[in-house]
């Protein structure tokens, strides 16, 4: 199989409409064999300079969305928003003056907005999580508090929650969390995974070594670059070309169903979207 006869979707890349590349990295990966994109709104005060809020929430998302239309006229399948709220923004506010508990509501209320733009249309699913280094007690507390809820509004609304969270293989128990509160694990979506990992579904990062460990494994997972558009870092994560490339790699080593797999199978099993039908339509 070539590339030019399978969809291609990096399952986590930021664009930037305010000062970023934006469409530019979307062509750069549609050049390099890329046809479909899931968009996470990059985080709040990365794109405003407004207090974290409803309203805040609300323009950050809409820019996404905007982006995201943008980027569906570029592509030859299509892409999709994923919204929520980053969890380092329980830092930042704790930093203001909020309590935790205070940061938690307000986060929450973020994540009520991003399952509302789901609900109506415009996006496929959310986003949450929980810091990724280290925090005190009650931060923690917090934070698993955000991320339960988004649980809970995936399993009302029936869909799909990425997490941005630390590192590491286990996440049993986030999963068992989610499954508490009558979400499958299996659209619970681990976001900057490796290629081996026990809970959720992971996404492994376009890395040759991690994508190896994941066909080992044999398990589903979907490809991402984490590309997070900043004119200050080019390329980081990694760049919009790189699973493409992967793909390349993928399909000249014979590991045509790991690529159907990653980039067919795992999508419409996590977020129900057909990636062959959104291609040649």
């Amino acid at each position: 199989m070539d590339i030019e006869e399978t969809p291609v979707l990096d399952n986590h890349m930021h664009l930037d409409p305010v000062n970023g590349r934006n469409v530019e990295a979307v062509e750069e990966f549609a050049e390099h064999g890329g046809t479909h994109l899931l968009v996470l709104n990059k985080p709040s005060w990365h794109l405003t300079e407004a207090a974290a809020d409803e309203a805040t929430f609300r323009e950050v998302f809409d820019l996404t969305v905007g982006a995201v239309e943008d980027a569906t006229e570029i592509l030859p399948g299509r892409a999709w928003p994923v919204l929520g709220v980053h969890p380092a923004l329980v830092s930042r506010l704790v930093e203001d003056g909020h309590t935790p508990e205070e940061a938690r509501d307000i986060m929450q209320t973020g994540l009520d907005v991003a399952a509302e733009y789901v609900t109506d249309g415009p996006a496929l699913a959310i986003k949450s999580g929980r810091p990724h280094y280290d925090v005190d007690e009650a931060v923690w507390e917090a934070s698993n508090a955000v991320m339960c809820h988004g649980f809970e509004l995936a399993a009302d609304g029936d869909f799909a929650i990425q997490l941005h969270t630390e590192g590491g293989e286990d996440f049993t128990e986030v999963a068992r969390w989610a499954e508490e509160r009558g979400l499958d694990r299996t659209q619970v979506v681990k976001h900057y995974s490796g290629g081996r990992l026990v809970g959720p579904t992971k996404s492994v990062l376009a890395d040759t070594d991690e994508l190896e460990i994941a066909i080992e494994e044999d398990e589903p997972f979907l490809m991402e670059t984490d590309y997070i558009d900043d004119p200050d870092r080019p390329g980081a994560v990694l760049g919009p070309k790189t699973v493409p490339r992967r793909v390349r790699w993928l399909l000249e080593n014979g590991h045509d169903d790991a690529v159907r797999t990653a980039h067919v199978a795992t999508p419409k099993d996590v977020y129900g979207i057909d990636t062959e039908a959104t291609l040649t339509e």
